[in-house]
């Protein structure tokens, strides 16, 4: 209470002005003097021990520090002598490197090239700045010549120079020696050169019979190869396989029967493999019946050869076409059957005479034809289209031998050719995953369908009413598109199951069209049911791929299935 008077008692120093304004209502609050609670401490001692730290360096050994250190206390050197081999440390300098402070410089690519090989080559360089030389050799101009600078010939006296004062200093005595470093810097050539070489030994018996051999299959291999390329056309050759080509009547022998019609309107799905055609060598790559009859069955193969099979009498190979030099790719019957096309790949589309065997013409633009058509208008059965493998559609009159026309639009091979809307137009697909709709004699595309999800469609068939096409996808799917204007994708329609992924298995209709049916890459042939989209048989026709399948046009249970086996199945 004492002390709380005390700082309320008016200082006797103190004016009476001053007491009055303190009284005064409009005046400041009373405010009490600030005490401290600490005991009072002399600080004369610790600003003499701070200056004291504050002058001496920072003991890196240290591993307490009583007070805070200044940056150049922390980057100062050590005092005294420094062990030769001690670890370089933070503390010695203001290192980041073993010799030394290291910055980053931006420097050309050229730049750095040029100071680098001049180095190498001279022993000098200028450093990124520009203002110093580094190296042991020192340039002789106030401007440093570099390797870039210097004209050819300067280069070539330098060297005459350098090699001039080398052969002047005495060689050493190690320099006599071959094996040694300072024969290869003197000499810089190989020990061998100038020598001649020894006459070679006789040769043994077995290495005489070895090389005569050798030499004559060398011969052979060279010749053959003259053979092949002065040989620019294959000599045709058919033969017939049947008792007679003509009956006693003179019928020929493709005539079809009188009494061949359709036994039924509605198709069934075949249940047993009754017949195999066992005749080609290798994989058989398409089969085709013979129009409206089907009593003969044609099939190419991979043997370069085509044959034509009976498929109502005896069963057996009635004639065999060989005219291609490489596997034949596809084939195509005219509407009457008579002539057929075929196309392999020895680039060459060849127009046959079905009866007799003979090539009528042959086609060719160098490059491999993968799909062959003729126009099916009875007016139009001279013009054939063929897709190449070049990205084209070429259109050629067969009366004239001449291209009429090219479809230049397509980014791929083009796979299939399949005429619609009563043969004024056809549909292309191709490797470029898209399907393209061309007028007929026209090259400008009227619909170009291609979808972020689409595949390359190697086969499309066209159902009986000529209302849906089929593609085989190569996402193991079958998709159906309209024929009508707009080409539309039937999402209500599609038929999957089959593994035909990597395979231009073919996919057809049955004559009806209450049936799709397609192969696939393990051997099976697959049928679906049209309205429900579900499967309805699968038949293990194959060992290897099953590539081709065809519907019989009159025997409406019946379907003959082709495959890389070499087999052609009539189930």
């Amino acid at each position: 209470m004492d002390l709380l008077q005390s700082s309320y008692a008016p200082d006797d120093a103190s004016s009476p002005e001053d007491s009055a304004a303190a009284s005064s209502p409009e005046s400041s609050p009373l405010r009490l003097p600030s005490k401290s609670a600490a005991p009072a401490v002399d600080d004369t001692a610790l600003a003499l021990s701070s200056a004291a730290s504050a002058a001496r360096p920072l003991d890196p050994s240290l591993h307490l520090v009583a007070f805070n250190p200044t940056a150049d206390q922390l980057w100062a050197p050590i005092l005294g002598p420094q062990h030769p081999h001690a670890p370089i440390s933070s503390a010695s300098g203001n290192r980041n490197h073993k010799l030394g402070h290291v910055e980053d410089a931006a420097v050309l690519p050229f730049l750095f090239d040029e100071q680098y090989n001049t180095f190498h080559r001279f022993g000098y360089a200028a450093d990124p700045s520009g203002l110093h030389i580094v190296g042991d050799a020192q340039p002789q101009a106030p401007e440093p010549d570099t390797v870039y600078n210097l004209a050819p010939s300067e280069h070539k006296r330098r060297r005459l120079v350098a090699k001039a004062d080398n052969q002047d200093e005495p060689a050493p005595p190690e320099a006599k020696n071959p094996a040694s470093e300072e024969w290869i810097l003197h000499n810089k050539q190989s020990p061998w050169v100038g020598k001649k070489e020894a006459p070679p030994a006789e040769l043994t018996e077995e290495q005489r019979q070895y090389a005569v051999a050798h030499a004559a299959k060398k011969a052979e291999k060279e010749a053959r190869g003259e053979g092949k390329s002065e040989r620019t056309e294959v000599v045709v050759k058919t033969t017939f396989h049947g008792k007679e080509e003509k009956d006693y009547q003179g019928r020929s022998w493709i005539t079809p029967p009188k009494d061949a019609k359709a036994t039924n309107d509605h198709c069934y799905i075949p249940k047993r493999c009754v017949h195999e055609w066992v005749g080609h060598t290798k994989g058989v790559s398409a089969i085709r019946f013979f129009p409206k009859y089907g009593h003969l069955l044609l099939s190419a193969s991979m043997d370069c050869k085509i044959k034509i099979w009976d498929v109502l009498g005896s069963r057996t190979c009635m004639r065999t076409y060989m005219g291609h030099s490489k596997a034949v790719r596809d084939i195509s019957f005219s509407n009457d059957g008579t002539k057929f096309l075929s196309a392999g790949y020895d680039r060459n589309i060849q127009y046959w005479d079905t009866e007799t065997g003979q090539v009528i013409s042959t086609f060719s633009t160098g490059k491999v034809p993968y799909v062959v058509k003729l126009n099916p208008d009875e007016d139009k059965q001279h013009i054939l289209l063929a897709g190449m493998s070049d990205k084209k559609i070429v259109q050629w009159d067969m009366k004239s031998g001449q291209i009429t026309q090219e479809y230049d639009q397509h980014l791929g091979a083009v796979n299939t050719i399949t005429f619609v809307d009563n043969n004024r137009r056809f549909v292309t697909s191709s490797d470029d995953k898209s399907l393209r709709v061309w007028e007929f004699g026209i090259p400008v595309v009227i619909k170009y369908i291609s979808e972020p999800h689409m595949h390359s469609m190697p086969s499309i068939a066209l159902h009986p009413n000529s209302n849906w096409l089929a593609a085989q996808s190569l996402d193991n799917q079958i998709l159906i598109y309209s024929t009508k204007e707009r080409f539309q994708l039937n999402k209500k329609k599609r038929f999957a199951g089959h593994i035909a992924a990597g395979y231009a298995c073919q996919v057809n209709f049955s004559p009806d069209g209450r049936f799709v049916m397609s192969g696939d890459g393990e051997g099976s042939c697959w049928f679906w049911d049209w309205k429900s989209c579900r499967r309805f048989k699968t038949l293990k026709c194959h060992n290897g791929v099953c590539i081709g399948c065809e519907w019989h046009p009159l025997e409406t249970s019946k379907v003959a299935t082709c495959g890389w086996d070499g087999v052609i199945k009539y189930w």
